[in-house]
């Protein structure tokens, strides 16, 4: 079977979600992309130019047998302008993230016209893919609100038609290579944030809670990594002149060094505003890192209830308390921790690849 994966903004966690699912499938899976630039121009444009990279790959090789297009494309738009190669293909919408949920940043302002695309483009697909249940529910509660700003023909029949074309499927990680990694020794607790150094991860929340367990006099570590941008928050600015030598690693690592520095960290930490899967936590908690999370978004469906007292907090002063039980409580958080690798396991390739293989051929 050929599967199509069409990806306008190649880069990141939509990257390596495109390449793994090339490398772990029984298919042959061909990835047409775009590099991880102007993602408003992609999510208008892109559509033209990858339909024609999309003919011309079917023109080489012959049809596919399915397209699996990234909620930054405009499905319809693409269909469209590929027909003459499209023939019988499954279409496959996979939703890592909608604009419809996503929380706007200081420079942004309301624009209904990137979550229309979103729902253009799930009329137009056999089947939508969330990649998690939080995911899922969020945009169907979202979306019959969306659709009465307009003022006639608003649609609402259609919604649940596209929820009964819609599954439930984890992102694909390559968990595996963290088994082959080599941990850092160190004696003091090491918490880790690995998430993209951007406002809807909330630097501020992490830079408070860190001077706040510094103040309560706990002895830790902390490692500071994930994807950057030209210009740093300035909350890790001052994070680095406030905790001086208690960060051992600031700033993108390359992969091997970011396996080591997950395998060796004790605790994970997230204060996102906005998480529909959590990759990033995903793969520190498989590495052995026991999570402190948000009561809210997709994490208390990634926890499970037993061990949500501990790993899940309410409100800034709760994470840090969270933080100060988990350092003092050394035996019992490296329990939980290990109780919760096989859960994140899941969703390592090896299992999910399978799973989209007969999920995006209809069998």
């Amino acid at each position: 079977m050929r599967v199509a994966v069409v990806e306008p903004y190649f880069g990141g966690s939509h990257a390596a979600w495109a390449d793994g699912y090339r490398r772990f499938s029984e298919h042959d899976v061909t990835v047409i992309s775009h590099r991880d630039r102007f993602w408003k121009w992609r999510m208008h444009g892109a559509h033209v130019s990858l339909a024609a990279e999309f003919r011309a790959a079917a023109a080489e090789s012959g049809e596919f047998d399915a397209i699996v297009c990234s909620s930054m494309l405009n499905v319809p738009g693409f269909l469209g302008l590929a027909r003459s190669a499209v023939g019988s293909a499954r279409v496959i919408l996979f939703m890592h993230e909608n604009q419809l949920g996503y929380p706007l940043s200081p420079r942004d302002r309301v624009d209904l016209t990137y979550p229309m695309i979103n729902w253009t483009s799930m009329l137009a697909a056999d089947l939508v893919v969330f990649n998690s249940q939080y995911h899922h529910d969020q945009w169907f509660a979202d979306i019959p609100r969306f659709l009465k700003q307009f003022p006639d023909y608003q649609q609402h029949e259609l919604i649940a038609e596209v929820e009964a074309h819609s599954e439930v499927m984890p992102v694909g990680i390559d968990l595996r290579r963290l088994d082959r990694a080599e941990a850092r020794p160190g004696d003091v607790p090491r918490i880790v944030w690995n998430q993209r150094w951007e406002y809807d991860k909330g630097p501020a929340e992490l830079k408070a809670a860190l001077i706040a367990l510094q103040q309560r006099g706990a002895e830790f570590e902390v490692i500071l990594a994930g994807e950057q941008f030209p210009t740093d928050p300035e909350e890790f600015v001052a994070l680095r002149g406030e905790l001086g030598e208690r960060i051992i690693h600031y700033g993108w690592a390359e992969p091997s060094e970011y396996a080591s520095l997950l395998v060796s960290s004790d605790i994970v930490v997230s204060t996102a505003r906005h998480e529909y899967f959590g990759i990033s936590v995903t793969e520190a908690i498989y590495a052995g890192a026991f999570p402190v999370l948000p009561d809210r978004l997709v994490y208390p469906e990634r926890i499970p209830e037993e061990l949500h007292e501990h790993c899940l907090y309410s409100d800034d002063e709760d994470l840090v308390d969270k933080l100060v039980w988990a350092i003092a409580n050394d035996e019992a958080r490296r329990s939980a921790a290990e109780s919760l690798r096989p859960r994140m396991a899941a969703a390592d390739w090896q299992v999910v690849a399978p799973r989209y293989d007969r999920a995006f051929l209809g069998s």
